[in-house]
């Protein structure tokens, strides 16, 4: 019989093969830009995570009355993105159900198909101070095995507020001073539509499928 025991398993008490340690980031990424890729890598040495999911969300709850580019472009670009790094891989976690696509369900799904591996949710801390108003925070915080939180420097979080509303999140909390990026998507988004350069804000490759494709057109 298999038992956890902090980053291994003991098997009838002398057999031990390490836990794999794997980084959920999730996200509409409409684009994937430098700014989801240097973070992602940070929070991979930071955290040491073995592997990390991109987690390419097709119905996301928070944006349900927002117009969001059609998943199979999202998809390619995301491709695009990560080749090349071998430990950045896109996951169809969410891609193969119906929506809205919560993530306690994905984190469930996530853990069932990688059986005994620590799982660590990634998030930035504006979503962990929204958290209580998330679907099912306390299932969700049961199926973390940690959450690692990557927040502006200086930022600080009120653990007590969230203690109280969730109990024991501060047992499962990590922190990362993320870099200070001011990068974001729908400000590509708005720069490709307003014909102003965008070149350097996300990798080559989804530059050039963004033009081949003509994504993000002026309104």
């Amino acid at each position: 019989m298999w038992k956890n025991y902090g980053d291994f398993r003991l098997f009838q008490g002398w057999y031990t093969v390490p836990m794999q340690s794997i980084g959920i980031f999730g996200g509409t990424f409409d684009p994937p830009h430098i700014g989801h890729l240097i973070l992602a890598a940070e929070a991979q040495s930071e955290f040491k995570l073995e592997r990390l999911l991109w987690v390419l969300t097709p119905d996301p709850p928070h944006k349900q009355n927002k117009a969001v580019t059609s998943l199979s472009y999202r998809q390619a670009m995301v491709e695009l993105a990560l080749a090349g790094n071998p430990d950045f891989e896109l996951s169809r976690a969410d891609m193969d159900r119906p929506g809205p696509h919560y993530a306690v369900d994905t984190v469930k799904i996530i853990a069932g198909q990688h059986p005994g591996a620590r799982l660590m949710y990634l998030m930035g801390g504006d979503s962990l101070r929204d958290l209580p108003t998330w679907h099912d925070p306390a299932g969700f915080l049961a199926a973390c095995d940690s959450i690692g939180v990557l927040r502006r420097p200086k930022a600080r979080a009120d653990m007590d507020a969230l203690e109280k509303k969730i109990p024991d999140i501060g047992k499962k909390v990590c922190f990362m001073d993320a870099p200070l990026l001011d990068i974001a998507a729908h400000d590509i988004r708005e720069r490709v539509a307003q014909g102003r350069p965008f070149r350097y804000y996300v990798p080559e490759k989804v530059y050039e499928y963004i033009l081949e494709n003509r994504l993000y057109p002026k309104k």
